[in-house]
């Protein structure tokens, strides 16, 4: 805890940003880590509780109570110390994970919750700016290698873990870069690419080799395979490793499936902000799918159309609609209902305070056109009836679309990876491995393990974290016997 009756003294402290019209000038991040006088303030909120429910609500199961009180007394490099223990990233949810810790945290019950993640923004890069993230190379090498299918979190999370206990770790990316979805779905201005360079060049440093531009699997699709230099096959890293890690993405989108689709300017999300990230890094692209002067509209309420918005508002968009499926939440949650759970509530994200118009219980018919060309989107209203989605009667509308970009999820990961190496497959399509003790990661294939969206299917950076964090134990446990890695 804090100062024992800092909850009492202390409001909650939001961190600084730029205004939304200077930041839709750039693609840089533009929110600010809190000053040390701040951060101990805000440190100071952290109470005597007695049970912290941010623990369990942290996926990772951050010692927050602990670093909080750190940072209130000025330990910053024991908080950094403490907060590296469960993270090995805390940089990257620091800036993007939604904070179920927060959610969970005892004083959000009648009051502003402790600001958690900003804390966690503040300590890293405290640790990064004084030079105390260092490299933690392995005393012993072990003999035994692992090979790792996918560079984004899960799959950096167990490749740190493993190299550290003295494993060679090999970690395959199809991308020319590393970072996965980090690097390629999520936007710049949420979080610069550079943060991940730097947690590479550390991991290199401790022995993890890297090779980008390589798919591993077959009878993949010309547009994926377009993406990589070579292929290796299932079979070759089961030969060459002791023990395989599947940790890609979930990157099957969710189509819409309603007549004008094929229409030129729809497009799946993971078509557009990608494009712009590559563009960002230097790269040079025929055909950039671009949002200058367009009327766009967003299909899909969460995090990805959010970054579609943002993304549009930056190429300078005539209009900015989002649309959701799902009724508009309440602006405020039942908290003595819901509490210490994830609420549902109506969140603005930042690119949203940057300019969108957004609309609820909104389904779309079709989409039409000219030339090929998409022009307009056909909508109505939906409400729910005893469980049932039904369209309310007369209430079909006409929206002005240049440009349509598809959010609605993703819905398993891509198929030709799981069937290359031929593990069975739960009813979503992930791979089917269990977490409990026995076997755990495991798939039904010896030698190869699952974890990441891989596993449990399309879900949060911190989810991810945890994932890799506990397969690189059960990979280790499986090699070794035992393992020192926590669980």
């Amino acid at each position: 805890m804090g100062k024992v009756t800092g909850f009492l003294e202390y409001q909650r402290l939001q961190e600084a940003s730029e205004a939304p019209q200077t930041r839709k000038k750039h693609y840089k991040e533009f929110m600010l880590h809190l000053s040390d006088a701040d951060a101990k303030i805000q440190g100071a909120r952290c109470m005597d509780c007695g049970i912290p429910f941010c623990n369990n609500g942290c996926p990772v199961n951050n010692i927050i109570p602990d670093w909080n009180d750190l940072v209130y007394r000025g330990n910053y490099l024991e908080a950094l110390e403490n907060l590296h223990s469960t993270n090995n990233f805390p940089e990257f949810t620091g800036r993007i994970c939604p904070a179920p810790c927060e959610a969970a945290c005892t004083l959000g019950i009648n009051n502003d919750p402790v600001g958690i993640k900003s804390i966690e923004h503040f300590i890293i890069d405290k640790g990064w700016e004084n030079g105390w993230v260092k490299p933690q190379p392995a005393a012993a090498k072990t003999g035994k290698k692992v090979a790792v299918v996918g560079s984004g979190p899960a799959g950096l999370a167990a490749a740190q873990q493993l190299v550290r206990v003295g494993h060679d770790v090999t970690v395959f990316e199809k991308n020319d870069r590393v970072g996965g979805l980090l690097r390629y779905g999520i936007p710049d201005f949420k979080m610069e690419k550079q943060l991940i360079d730097r947690r590479v060049e550390q991991m290199k440093a401790e022995g993890v080799t890297f090779r980008t531009g390589v798919l591993v699997g077959k009878d993949f699709p010309a547009k994926i395979l377009s993406l990589a230099k070579e292929t290796v096959s299932p079979d070759q890293l089961k030969k060459e490793f002791d023990a395989v890690i599947i940790a890609g993405g979930a990157e099957q989108p969710r189509d819409l499936p309603v007549p004008g689709r094929e229409l030129q300017g729809v497009h799946f999300a993971m078509e557009f902000l990608p494009q712009q990230n590559r563009v960002n890094a230097g790269d040079k692209l025929k055909d950039q799918i671009m949002a200058t002067g367009k009327h766009v509209v967003v299909i899909g309420g969460g995090d990805t159309g959010s970054d579609c918005v943002g993304t549009s508002n930056r190429h300078g968009a005539a209009s900015v609609t989002q649309f959701e499926l799902l009724p508009q939440p309440p602006e405020q949650e039942n908290k003595p209902l819901v509490w210490p759970y994830w609420p549902t509530k109506l969140r603005t994200s930042s690119s949203h305070e940057e300019g969108c118009q957004r609309d609820w219980s909104v389904a779309t018919k079709r989409l039409e056109g000219k030339n090929g060309k998409v022009e307009k989107l056909i909508a109505a209203r939906v409400e729910w009836k005893d469980g049932k989605m039904v369209e309310v009667p007369n209430s079909e509308f006409e929206m002005k679309a240049d440009l349509v970009l598809l959010a609605m999820g993703f819905v398993s990961p891509v198929a030709q990876i799981l069937d290359a190496f031929g593990v069975d497959k739960d009813a979503r399509g992930n791979a089917k491995a269990s977490t409990e003790s026995e076997g755990c990661y495991k798939t039904s294939v010896p030698n190869v393990f699952a974890a990441g969206d891989m596993r449990r299917g399309q879900s949060l950076v911190v989810w991810a974290i945890r994932e890799g964090r506990q397969c690189a134990r059960a990979v280790d446990e499986y090699l070794m016997g035992s393992s020192v890695l926590p669980r």
